[in-house]
């Protein structure tokens, strides 16, 4: 709790600070995220995001997001897609085969990129994910591997017995390309010891990006809120990524984008256990709006379409937001919990047209896809 509050004076010196590209502390960003109305708060978010972005265009891409396993030991009880190793008649992995025919459904739909991401499988080690990675390289050579998440890439790290920055490496050689913000949550330990009690803590998840943005690996980084954590755990989350960012090499891309999105909580053992409420749409576009100030050393806001709708997206654009994210082809973890948002290519860039701006298909590297 913060034993005073700043005069409005401050507030509009908090507003120049802002614009001027400076690093926001938790409580100045509470500050504006209390004490702004909704409308300035949005204002300054979308002046920020035209001094990073200045075209009046949104980007927006084409992948597909491949659970290979849902076989899973962190226990998250937001979870309504993994299952334990000792339910085998639910256990799965994909095979060789069944890849082939992700990879087919990608490509048919005009993209070239995988999101491949699983659970923390007890029994696979470092040999097991570049033999998945390989086997993708060999039957589509071009696609592009947005692959795994600092959690996994931890267990993966721990149960192989080697250190996260080889295991990184032996993963690049076999075909990484970028790694998701996958497993962030909220930063806390002390939320994350209630809602995912065996999921890697939140020192290995900043440790995991900070090797990979030594190694050259671009990232993106993510936030879910609404749930368990006070908003100055989610403002201290933001000040952890803007800090990690802030350290990367002057060469490396680190986190290309931050994506923050609610939680999904139809029929967990979360909301099972805890009486919780999903936020407003005002408070997702605040904290899209937030993000936005917040993370100044980040060049892309993405707005969760999937988790807040499209016609709420529309709105985020106007609130520091810059980028639709995927179409996603294929998703199954959020979807479990609730979200039943879905588009197609034509949808989305009508759905940016809608809103006042131009959509650019990109790359999972902010590249423009050539057609």
């Amino acid at each position: 709790m913060f034993l005073e509050k700043l005069s409005m004076k401050d507030v509009n010196k908090l507003y120049n600070k802002a614009l001027a590209g400076e690093f926001l502390s938790v409580r100045e960003g509470k500050e504006l995220y209390t004490r702004t109305p909704s409308s300035q708060l949005f204002y300054l978010a979308d002046q920020i995001r035209f001094k990073k972005n200045p075209l009046r265009r949104v980007s927006w891409q084409i992948d597909l997001n491949v659970n290979y396993t849902n076989v899973c030991i962190s226990g998250c009880l937001f979870c309504n897609f993994h299952c334990r190793p000792s339910q085998r008649q639910s256990a799965y992995t994909l095979t060789k085969e069944q890849l082939q025919e992700k990879i087919n459904l990608v490509r048919e739909a005009g993209g070239d990129q995988l999101l491949l991401q699983g659970g923390l499988h007890p029994n696979y080690d470092i040999e097991f994910y570049e033999n998945m990675l390989r086997t993708i390289r060999e039957i589509s050579p071009g696609i592009k591997l947005n692959a795994l998440g600092p959690p996994e890439i931890a267990h993966i790290s721990r149960i192989s017995g080697i250190t996260m920055t080889e295991t990184i490496k032996r993963l690049i050689d076999a075909g990484l390309d970028s790694l998701p913000g996958a497993g962030a949550e909220i930063l806390s330990d002390r939320v994350r010891k209630i809602i995912s009690p065996s999921k890697p803590d939140a020192h290995s998840w900043e440790k995991v990006m900070r090797e990979a943005h030594k190694l050259g690996i671009g990232t993106t980084s993510t936030m879910v809120y609404g749930h368990l954590e006070t908003l100055e755990e989610r403002l201290d989350h933001l000040v952890l990524l803007r800090s990690i960012q802030a350290d990367k090499p002057a060469e490396a891309p680190g986190f290309r984008a931050f994506i923050g999105w609610p939680m999904q909580l139809k029929k967990t053992r979360l909301l099972e256990k805890y009486p919780l409420s999903p936020p407003s749409m005002l408070e997702n576009l605040k904290m899209v709006a937030i993000s936005r100030i917040m993370l100044i050393n980040v060049p892309h806001i993405q707005v969760s379409w999937l988790t807040i709708g499209p016609r709420t997206a529309q709105l985020a654009l106007h609130c520091g937001a810059d980028d639709m994210g995927s179409v996603m082809i294929e998703e199954n973890v959020v979807s479990s919990a609730g979200s039943h948002f879905r588009m197609v290519p034509d949808e989305m860039e009508r759905c940016i047209r809608e809103a006042g701006f131009d959509p650019w298909q990109r790359n999972q590297d902010y590249t423009p896809v050539l057609k």
